[in-house]
């Protein structure tokens, strides 16, 4: 039996401001640091192609200047009571936020409340923020490792609106100009498209109370937005030669949403498959039992309409093969051969200790809310969460490794 943890309690409140807001927080008495933000309907793949990279240029530059405050201002803020801003952007999110010191509730969603509603993209800051990103984009193509996730996302997503790097391109960047920021901030930083998080000792009401003044001038947007579910393609197996000392090999598949049921048995595969435990599957075949690897894991990305199962390894490129073999019959044999009981057991507890560990990150915890929210209504409470886990059969993990056939990039 895996024993049920009193660690896996959390219950959030869920409010609607008169604009139509949704707001989910968190309340934790006694906590010495809050965590504010909003997180938006709006990533990479909902840009048009002229304009790539544009949800994540609009992530850098809403920090350069609004009607009320200047950069500085804004910079100084949260950092003058020892908080930070903080930001990123994913394939479907744009989420800005910080972190704070009990006690500075107002002054952190006066402050978001400004970035999203008052942003003006000063054209002389875009320019020195252009660099920037531009410099981000050369940095991550000079680690194979991380940009070999880019080039199989072209592969997989090939015609679609996922194909395209987040960060965008040197070239799209010369077009993200102050009009085009601000055409995106309409359009998708806007009630309907948005929550507003808070996890903290702060009470619900006061939360309510200053949200409502801040947020008011919060603009709906005068047409919606849809998106078009990526067409499967075809296996493929795919080398490319860039001159790196090491083979770095990504195998993948499409898989199931954020909203599938599947999805707690996907999670739990993928962490007994190449998890963060030494004891994961490929880590013991491939590095312990032979050392051809230095790092292996396995990942899943998951999104409103579908997900991304991956395998990242880098080896000796005379090993690649060898590697590749070795995936590929570690997940023939759990695609064949459902665990037993007592190894299903053993994955379930490991996997729900790790949760447990997790759960005591309160920034990642206020950000896995915001999220659920934002797609799903609500986040499931841990006890919901650790039922999921539990319930999930060792049919559903050999069903859900049967569907993962696994396409191939290496880069050498």
């Amino acid at each position: 039996m895996i024993p049920t943890t009193k660690a896996m309690k959390r219950d959030c409140q869920y409010f609607t401001l008169p604009n139509g807001l949704r707001v989910v927080a968190l309340h934790r008495p006694g906590a010495v640091a809050g965590h504010c933000g909003v997180i938006v309907n709006a990533g990479s793949r909902d840009e048009d192609d002229s304009h790539f990279g544009l949800a994540h240029f609009v992530e850098h530059t809403i920090f350069k200047g609004t009607s009320h405050r200047r950069a500085w201002h804004i910079l100084n803020r949260m950092e003058t009571v020892g908080g930070e801003l903080n930001a990123y952007t994913t394939k479907e999110e744009t989420v800005v936020y910080t972190t704070f010191p009990s006690g500075n509730l107002s002054r952190a969603v006066d402050l978001i409340a400004d970035l999203v509603c008052s942003s003006i993209f000063p054209s002389r800051e875009l320019n020195k923020e252009r660099e920037v990103v531009a410099d981000e984009i050369d940095t991550y193509l000079d680690i194979p490792s991380e940009g070999i996730y880019d080039d199989f996302d072209e592969l997989i997503f090939a015609g679609s609106e996922l194909a395209h790097s987040i960060l965008g391109t040197r070239q799209s960047l010369v077009r993200l100009d102050s009009a085009a920021c601000r055409c995106w901030l309409d359009r998708y930083y806007t009630p309907s498209r948005m929550v507003l998080f808070y996890s903290g000792s702060d009470s619900y009401s006061h939360l309510l109370q200053v949200a409502g003044k801040a947020f008011a001038p919060l603009r709906s947007a005068s047409e919606s937005h849809s998106r078009i579910r990526p067409t499967t393609l075809p296996l493929f197996e795919q080398e490319i030669n860039k001159g790196t000392h090491q083979a770095h090999t990504l195998m993948g598949a499409r898989t199931v949403s954020i909203m599938a049921e599947e999805r707690f048995a996907l999670s739990l595969l993928t962490n007994i498959v190449g998890g963060p435990g030494m004891n994961s599957l490929l880590n013991v075949a491939l590095r312990e039992k032979r050392g051809l690897v230095y790092t292996i894991d396995a990942s899943t990305s998951l999104m409103t309409d579908c997900g991304l199962f991956t395998i990242y390894f880098g080896c000796d490129p005379d090993d690649t093969k060898k590697c590749v073999r070795l995936v590929n019959e570690t997940m023939h044999r759990l695609a064949s051969s459902p665990l037993t009981s007592r190894r299903l057991d053993a994955a379930k507890r490991q996997y729900l200790g790790q949760i447990t560990v997790g759960s005591t990150n309160s920034e990642q915890e206020a950000l896995s809310i915001a999220r659920a929210t934002l797609h799903s209504g609500r986040a499931l409470t841990r006890n919901e969460v650790e039922d999921a886990i539990r319930s999930v059969t060792a049919e559903q993990l050999r069903a859900i490794a049967e569907q993962l056939q696994l396409s191939r990039l290496t880069i050498i």
